[in-house]
């Protein structure tokens, strides 16, 4: 087990500012102290009163510490650094580092440096609109500040229901479509996934100490608006009045961080709704669904819709479980109060009560169950994970454990738990249950290390992530991309505040986890990708965005899933999003959207098409368009199942060219090990000579042996001198 030291200074170098000096000789330095074990702070300003006990002069204090580490933050020079470590309580001093850290973490995963990168992504939103149907927003937060916003582009027609001097420049409409006309955030989800997509840049955010450094929005220059449509409910009626209203506002990106479950395309208002959103002309991203990790459990699927999973990110707010036979499980808490690094509690398994289900700590369910003191391992499932933490506490547990179930892997996240927590995998579980049965006195401790990056792997899909493939349209590989969205750190209502922090004058931000928090950062790519490219189409910048992904993590391996296995292209989609590259892609996969008619004539009768359409469709008189043939950037194809058919399967594509006017482009299928099926493409080349051309070319699929897989998965990429064009391709063997 580490020193105490070594424990607090990964979130001390992270908490730390750089502190203005006042002199060469002058440096900031973070200390840390401790106080007397018998020693208790009655309040924080008791604890800050201490740590000025060790400063030379007042006003060289820069921060003091309470929650996430015992010690502060000071100005000193090299002198008075070394008269301060020799007095009593002095543990160790680092010097201040800068980080170019953002709250959420994620633009700089994604290879995204901001406004401080000097890098161009034009303007970063700058001319764009994103419309986010959600819970409402919380007008008031400096993630919606207008300060150095341009007005929104004449185009815009919306409006703002709060008062006035609450709308700007940033946050220029504001709406509500459900049963409270007000559109205030009363949830915290809407404003947490508005500053996700194009929050403005706020320095000091932090959710209890943890994740600090500077918010910002994927496209910081874009502007917002806000289409509430969910209160107590969010209803298909106010979703689809929502959908409308940003469609008539002059919208040009929309983020719908909201699901269900999935619905032929013509009895589901979100596909009705967002396919006429595209027909005029509005890229539309929407959430894959929190119902993984099994197969077919995703919504929001249709062809024209930007279909987003989840993946973690390379940060871990650390909270390690240490058991008595020396053994250490690495976990996740928010709340990570000062305590004892050398006390150990007894442990016990909430499961070995004998109330019902008592592993899964539910309310009341540790009645009669001696918890007093002890630290508390709970099963994860059924029951809110903060609401087991709460019924520990309540019981007279000094701390919880809690233990992912089996389908959920090594899939973690942090959380503002109401006591000292630690959220561990599966394994780390099994093991802690096995040392709970080994010994009469099992004991253990959480040991709080603050915020940790550039952990691994990173990205791996999450085991909450829903799952293709489609149930309404096989045909059509589905989810499309995979971004952050496990503890993403975003804006947060000021009366809306995570259960253990108070509520304080000031910036407020939280951790959240889902495919709510992943869509966002898809939709502010769209709009960074949409100022670059303004004449582009949805589907123009859907296929930039998909073809240009990574399919392997920050390592260079294989994206993982939940249980640490390679994910296959129903959990990641393409793979996770690079911005970066999405701008500049070279060659795009474009369609008209008259082309999703002939696609729907394929699936529904003609007043079923007609529903979507809004305008009478008469099927007979459309050429009919197989999903094999649909410009889509990704294929799915099922082979017969006879081993001896002859006759290929054939995906038929169009690429046009975006990137250099005279470009050649040769293709590679990737599809690894030794598998069952024969597949060309024909032509093998293509060679554009100017901008804007189209070039086609066709995918062809042989059974050649048979074979237990159910799917035969790769890549067909189509590489020039400068770009790569990677689309996923899935084979059925059923």
């Amino acid at each position: 087990m580490g020193s105490f030291k070594l424990t607090l200074l990964p979130i001390l170098l992270l908490a730390s500012v750089a502190a203005a000096v006042t002199g060469d000789d002058l440096r900031t330095f973070i200390v840390h102290v401790h106080p007397h074990e018998s020693h208790v702070f009655g309040t924080t300003e008791d604890r800050t009163a201490w740590y000025r006990t060790f400063l030379p002069e007042d006003e060289r204090l820069v921060h003091s510490y309470h929650h996430v580490a015992s010690g502060f933050a000071a100005r000193l020079t090299k002198r008075e650094l070394d008269a301060l470590s020799a007095m009593p309580g002095f543990v160790a001093a680092v010097p201040n580092q800068v980080y170019r850290l953002l709250t959420t973490h994620t633009p700089q995963f994604l290879g995204l440096d901001l406004p401080r990168s000097g890098r161009n992504y034009t303007g970063f939103g700058e001319g764009v609109i994103i419309g986010v149907l959600d819970s409402g927003i919380y007008p008031f937060h400096p993630s919606f500040s207008g300060d150095d916003m341009p007005p929104p582009p004449a185009k815009w027609k919306g409006r703002c229901d709060f008062n006035a001097s609450a709308c700007n420049n940033k946050l220029i409409g504001a709406r509500s479509f459900e049963s409270d006309p007000s559109p205030l955030d009363q949830d915290g989800h809407g404003t947490h996934t508005s500053s996700t997509a194009a929050g403005a840049l706020v320095p000091g955010a932090q959710v209890l100490g943890q994740g600090s450094g500077t918010a910002s929005g994927i496209a910081p220059r874009a502007h917002v608006a806000m289409y509430k449509v969910c209160g107590d409910e969010c209803s298909s009626a106010d979703i689809l009045a929502g959908i409308d209203a940003a469609v008539g506002d002059g919208c040009d990106v929309i983020s719908m961080s909201l699901g269900g479950p999935t619905l032929p395309f013509y009895k589901d208002s979100i596909a009705i709704g967002t396919f006429g959103a595209v027909e005029k002309g509005i890229f539309v991203s929407l959430a894959a669904g929190n119902d993984g990790p099994s197969d077919s459990t995703l919504s929001n699927d249709a062809p024209w819709m930007l279909t987003v999973a989840a993946g973690t990110m390379d940060r871990l707010i650390a909270a390690q479980v240490h058991l008595g036979n020396g053994a250490t499980f690495d976990g996740e808490s928010v709340f990570q109060p000062n305590i004892s690094t050398t006390v150990t509690y007894p442990l016990v398994y909430a499961g070995a009560s004998s109330t019902p289900d008592a592993n899964l700590c539910g309310n009341g369910s540790l009645d009669g169950f001696d918890v007093k003191g002890k630290i508390v391992l709970c099963d994860r499932g059924v029951v809110a994970r903060l609401d087991k933490g709460a019924e520990v506490k309540r019981a007279g547990g000094f701390g919880m454990i809690l233990a992912n179930q089996f389908a959920d892997g090594y899939s973690t996240s942090a959380d503002a738990y109401v006591l000292p927590a630690s959220h561990v995998s599966y394994d780390a579980g099994v093991d802690i249950k096995k040392y709970i049965n080994s010994t009469a006195n099992p004991v253990a401790q959480i040991i709080f290390k603050g915020t940790i990056l550039g952990t691994s792997p990173a990205p791996a899909i999450t085991s909450f992530s829903s799952r293709g493939p489609s149930v309404q349209n096989p045909g059509i590989l589905k989810p499309d991309i995979t971004g952050p969205g496990v503890s993403v750190l975003a804006a947060w209502p000021f009366q809306v505040g995570p259960p253990s922090a108070p509520v304080l004058p000031g910036a407020t931000f939280n951790f959240e986890s889902g495919t709510s928090m992943s869509t966002p950062h898809l939709s502010g790519i769209a709009a960074l990708i949409k100022s670059k490219h303004p004449d582009w189409s949805p589907a123009a910048i859907k296929s930039a965005i998909m073809t240009t992904a990574d399919p392997t993590d920050k390592s260079g391996k294989p994206i993982v899933n939940e249980q640490h296995e390679p994910a296959n292209w129903f959990a990641t989609g393409a793979g996770q999003v690079n911005p970066d590259k999405a701008l500049d892609p070279g060659l795009v996969y474009d369609i008209a959207p008259a082309e999703y008619i002939g696609f729907l004539c394929g699936m529904y009768t003609s007043k079923e098409v007609s529903v979507i359409a809004r305008r009478s469709v008469d099927c007979s008189t459309i050429t009919v368009i197989p999903d094999s043939v649909l410009n889509y950037p990704s294929i799915s194809l099922t082979l017969p199942s006879a081993t001896n058919s002859t006759a290929p399967v054939v995906a038929s594509r169009a690429l046009k060219n975006v990137g250099e006017a005279s470009a050649v482009y040769s293709a590679r299928v990737d599809i690894p090990g030794t598998v069952p099926v024969k597949v060309t493409v024909t032509p093998s080349s293509l060679q554009f000579t100017a901008v804007n051309q189209v070039l086609n070319f066709t995918v062809s699929v042989w059974r050649e042996q048979s074979s237990d897989a159910m799917f035969v998965q790769g890549s067909l990429v189509w590489a020039s001198d400068k770009h790569a064009v990677r689309s996923p391709v899935s084979i059925s063997l059923a």
